[in-house]
This record gives C-alpha cells, structure tokens and sequence, in this order.
C-alpha cells in the first residue's frame, strides 16, 4: 500500500498545484546569471521562469492565510495578493520608464485570465461532460465591473484620438501626453479603485452567499499562520528579485530573441506572472468547481483593470521618469473591448461546455498572433 500510495502522490505533485515549485533552482541561476552580465535573452528567460515558484509560493501562503482568518478577511487577503506578483513586476518596469510594457502587461493580464484561463478551464473541465454550470449572479457582477472597468481604460486614449497626439504605437518604450490626459487618467484610477471598494464591500459582506460557494478544502497544507506570513515574506523578497532582473533585462532581450517589448509584455510577462494562479482554475475546473475557476479567472482579469491598473497610475506621478496615462495603443483596446465582451456573452446563462472553451483558446491565439507581428 505504502508504495501503491508514493506515485500518487508524486502526480499529484507534478500534475497538480506541486509542479512551479520544480522550478526553484531557477532563481539562483537567474541571479548568478545576472551577476556574471550573461546574455540579455539568457537572463530573461530564467528569471522569467523563476517567477512562477515565487508566483506561486505567495498564492499559497495567501490561501493558508485566508483558511484561517475567516471568510472576510479571508477574502480580502485573496484579493488583496493575488495579483501582488504582477504589481511588483509593473513597478519595477515603470521605474526603468518601460511605460508601454507595464500597459501591454496589463491588457495581457486582462486578456490572459478571460480568453486562455476560462477557455482552458471551459475546455478541460468540459471533457468527458456534456455541460457545466455556475452561478450567474456572481459572473455577472464581475464581467460588469470588468466592462466598466473597460470604459475607464478606453476613455483617454478617445479623448487622445480627438485632442491630442493620437495612440501610442506598439514599438516605443514611452510618451509623453502632456499633462491634461495625465490628471484625466488620475481621476478615473480614482474612480476605478472608488469601484473596486465597493466591489469588495458588495462581494465580501453585503452579499457573501454569493461570491463564497462551500466546496470541501482538499488541498490546503496544514501551515500554522507564523508559516504562512513567513512563507508569504519569502515569496514576496523573492519575486521583487526576479522581477528587478528581469525587467532589467527585457530591453536588450527583446532585440537578442527577436520579440518586440509589446509581445513582451502582453503575452510573455502576463502568463508567468499569472502561471501557479492559471494552472489551480484548469485544475478545479477538472473536479467540477466551476463557481471557483470562473471567479478566479473572471475575478483576477477585473482585479487587474480595476485595481492594479489605477494603482500604477498612481505610483507612476512618483516612480520612474513621469506619470504613465491610460492611453493604450489600437491592438491593446481591441484586445481588451473584444475580451471583456466576449467574458460577458459566454458566461450570462451560468453554463459552459469544452467547445465554448475552444473557441476562447482560439480568440486568445489570434490576438497573440496579431500581437507578435505588432
């Protein structure tokens, strides 16, 4: 029996929540790498796979956290640092002035969790089913806020359209707008994070039967709460070093792997930055928990746009070389108008089916296609 059990439980490490933690030995390697000024391309492949454990290392410190403090602080600790490693990457980049990055990661973030997360989870917990459900009242506020979430973050680059410049291309690092679309982009983060809070009030008290469906905790770990703020601390340390390096070395990587920094950004950057969080929602989709892998897709994509996004705003009038605006080039406002319509029209009846989640995949890959001839 003891051996019958030890293959199972090396699967369920490798092919379940276990397999980022197999690439740990890359962050030393990215450091002594760096340190040695290796090749640009070199360095940002493996301090980009080294975020993925420390990505995933404060996902799971988080949900050990929050199955201990309860389902409202618990919560709010989930909302709170599930996006805390693309955060960290963004202000890292917008200290280097790699404004036009920091927005491509941002949609690709967006983009990523709706149309590969959801279609992956719609594809691979639709196999073998003929249909699944969820709770359509809880999808619909979020693809709510996420649509006006959307209406934010296309606004300034409207008025850009009508009074100013014109929209970013996809192949510069940085603009200048000039100080009116800058204080206009600040006001609406305002607005967004203003959202946000009431979003948190609404899905964490007013309606908490709603957002926090009962499924039975198979995976949790066991760690004591001092563990987990450790373990929370290492991973925090850990991914603000690799985001340094990498973000260090996107410039001239960039050059030396032959994909623009927009590619860049909006494909490679938003996955592994998002890698540990995208395998769990596949992964409970495949055990039926549609409830939790739609929130975590949907949830994570209007985290991004309604809190991320205008907290880098903020951050940017007092780090790095000048205010970044909202004004995002012609590809990324496609991407993310086609993203937040598509989150709203395949989630409105609470079911879905593998074919739904090819048709995603599919979007996702032509988006991707159009982003690297960009």
């Amino acid at each position: 029996m003891e051996r019958s059990g030890a293959p199972r439980l090396g699967a369920a490490f490798l092919f379940g929540e276990g397999w980022p933690y197999l690439l740990t030995p890359l962050i030393p390697v990215a450091i002594v790498l760096d340190l040695a000024s290796a090749s640009a391309g070199l360095i940002f492949v493996t301090s980009a796979l080294g975020i993925i454990p420390t990505a995933a290392l404060m996902g799971r410190a988080t949900e050990e956290l929050a199955a201990r403090a309860g389902p409202g602080i618990g919560g709010l600790l989930n909302v709170t640092f599930g996006n805390a490693p693309e955060l960290i990457i963004a202000l890292f980049a917008l200290g280097e002035g790699l404004h036009e990055v920091v927005k491509a990661s941002l949609i690709g973030s967006v983009i990523g969790n709706i149309l590969l997360v959801m279609g992956a989870a719609f594809f691979v917990g639709g196999l073998g089913r003929k249909e699944q459900t969820f709770s359509p009242t809880a999808v619909s506020v979020q693809t709510t806020m996420l649509l006006a979430a959307a209406t934010a973050m296309v606004m300034p680059g409207i008025f850009e359209l009508v009074e100013g410049k014109g929209l970013p291309s996809p192949s510069v690092e940085r603009v200048d707008f000039g100080s009116t679309v800058e204080h206009l982009s600040l006001v609406l983060a305002g607005v967004l994070i203003v959202v946000y809070v009431a979003g948190l009030i609404f899905s964490l008290r007013t309606h908490r039967d709603v957002f926090n469906p009962e499924y039975e905790d198979e995976d949790t770990w066991g760690w004591s709460t001092r563990t987990a703020v450790l373990m929370l601390a290492i991973a925090g340390v850990a991914v603000a070093v690799m985001s340094e390096v990498m973000v260090g070395s996107i410039s001239e990587a960039s050059q030396s792997i032959g994909l623009s920094e927009f590619f860049i950004g909006a494909i490679v950057v938003a996955i592994v930055g998002n890698a540990a969080e995208h395998w769990v929602a596949v992964l409970v989709a495949r055990k039926d928990k549609m409830d939790l892998a739609v929130n975590i897709a949907i949830g994570s994509g209007a985290q991004i746009a309604l809190f991320v996004a205008p907290a880098l705003v903020i951050c940017s009038f007092f780090i790095g070389p000048g205010p970044m605006p909202l004004v995002f080039n012609g590809f990324e406002l496609a991407g993310l108008l086609f993203a937040a319509l598509l989150a709203n029209y395949v989630t409105q009846e609470g079911r879905s089916n593998w074919f739904e989640g090819v048709q995603l995949l599919a979007a996702y890959v032509i988006l991707a296609v159009v982003f690297g001839y960009a």
